[in-house]
């Protein structure tokens, strides 16, 4: 598939005896990633919180991708012990390619099982702590990769080192914001203790993609007159989760990819093909990154220095 002139999935890369793990992947811009991951022959974990709905993306993809090596891996991000279980179960002594996707978006203010603001919790601290337990086994993997999905909403918010959850005010999209900029933060300082290696850390963003993200917190409320205007301004305005994809499979497969790069839709960050994107200046900040970074350490009790692993590798 091709968005217009520029890259499609028709410029990926054979990806036959690659392992991948995709969070979020039962549906939207996850299931799509996954699923176009597994057309070109990587073996494809779609990393799910429902059984029910992550069994049946596996089926769906089967459907669509006749021969596809799919399966389905619990994984909580909102809970570190399902974070944990997860990442112990997977037999795969390397993997090849880690995909950060799942996330909420502007919910009601609400806590994870360890007592996190749900949407640092899980857009951030779970796949923080996920991305720990399994670098070994990426490092363990030539030119393995992270990619971690942002948002263009992340220029709303930086992160505030005294109240990196946001707790204090709670507004649920400047949450939503915060977390955006630290998956950001993130991806600048594994990016920078990988320092240049075989392992890359990147992001991407899909601009805006009709997906279930912008009804849910609504949903969530019962408020059904913003929902319903979600899904008319979906309808109108926003591209298919088939194109925000693009941006995330750039940034896993693409040759030429750089540590800490930034990948959108290259019309105003809105649609469009995927080319470099714009970024805050804050999350490129060394200070920032690495005092995020341990306090994620120390909220997650997740704490795997990417230089020293990769000394090691």
């Amino acid at each position: 598939m091709r968005n217009g002139p520029g890259w499609g999935t028709a410029d990926m890369p054979d990806l036959s005896g690659r392992v991948a793990v995709v969070t979020g992947a039962n549906s939207g811009l996850g299931y799509v990633t996954a699923r176009e991951l597994a057309r070109k022959g990587a073996r494809v974990v779609l990393a799910c919180r429902s059984g029910t709905r992550g069994r049946e993306a596996v089926a769906r993809l089967a459907a669509e991708v006749p021969g596809a090596t799919a399966e389905f891996g619990r994984l909580d991000l909102g809970e570190l012990a399902s974070v944990r279980a997860f990442a112990a179960a997977l037999p795969d002594e390397r993997i090849d390619l880690l995909v950060n996707n799942a996330g909420v978006m502007a919910v009601p203010y609400g806590t994870t099982a360890d007592g996190f603001e749900t949407q640092f919790g899980v857009n951030h601290l779970g796949h923080f702590a996920l991305t720990g337990l399994l670098l070994p086994r990426l490092l363990a993997a030539p030119g393995a990769r992270i990619v971690t999905v942002s948002s263009m909403l992340h220029a709303l918010a930086d992160v505030d080192p005294r109240d990196p959850g946001g707790r204090a005010g709670y507004r649920r999209w400047i949450a939503y914001a915060r977390s955006k900029t630290a998956n950001l933060l993130f991806t600048h300082e594994l990016a920078r203790r990988l320092g240049g290696g075989s392992l890359l850390a990147a992001a991407a963003h899909p601009g805006y993609a009709a997906t279930g993200l912008q009804t849910a917190g609504p949903r969530a409320e019962g408020r059904r007159g913003a929902e319903r205007m979600m899904e008319l301004a979906n309808r109108v305005f926003a591209q298919s989760a088939e194109a925000g994809a693009l941006p995330t499979l750039y940034a896993a497969t693409a040759p030429g990819v750089r540590p800490d790069s930034f990948f959108g839709p290259a019309f105003a960050m809105w649609r469009g093909a995927p080319a470099p994107s714009w970024r805050a200046p804050w999350t490129l900040d060394d200070r920032a990154s690495a005092a995020l970074w341990a306090a994620s350490a120390r909220l997650t009790g997740v704490d795997v220095d990417g230089r020293a692993a990769a000394r090691d590798a």
